[in-house]
């Protein structure tokens, strides 16, 4: 499956997903998470290079030597699918606000936030609801 085939199921699933949705959302986006994004990572750890005791008899490890060993971790930042937007910015507001031109994430489309980021929304297994200023950004359609 390509980009643009999986964007448009998500668009598709987000709308029949909005649709069984009874509430309305006066000031948060309900965006469903996607799996974990997975970085490498760097991480430093010392290395002993043998023990020493002091002249009180007091065991010591000696830490002079660092290794760096590569992981693979979860992401900071999390992407999600836009299931509903919230009535603030719905497409029926017509005025030419500058809020409504730059909030530009419609159902279906994916986002990314900090994976702390919104609060859990457990009326919709795995779900957060996000604010506006917590999404980050709208990932582009290559179509």
């Amino acid at each position: 499956m390509n980009k643009t085939e999986e964007k448009i199921d998500q668009s598709q699933l987000a709308n029949d997903v909005a649709e069984k949705i009874k509430w309305d959302f006066y000031d948060y986006f309900l965006v469903k998470p996607l799996e974990p994004i997975k970085v490498k990572k760097e991480f430093s750890k010392p290395v002993t290079t043998g023990t020493t005791v002091d002249k009180d008899g007091i065991e010591a490890q000696d830490f002079d030597d660092v290794t760096t060993e590569v992981k693979e971790v979860d992401s900071d930042y999390r992407r999600g699918v836009v299931i509903k937007r919230p009535l603030l910015y719905s497409k029926d507001i017509k005025d030419e606000d500058i809020i409504v031109k730059t909030v530009n994430a419609m159902p279906g489309d994916i986002v990314i936030f900090r994976d702390t980021a919104g609060l859990r929304f457990d009326l919709l297994k795995d779900s957060r609801l996000l604010r506006i200023f917590e999404i980050l950004g709208v990932e582009r359609r290559d179509d």
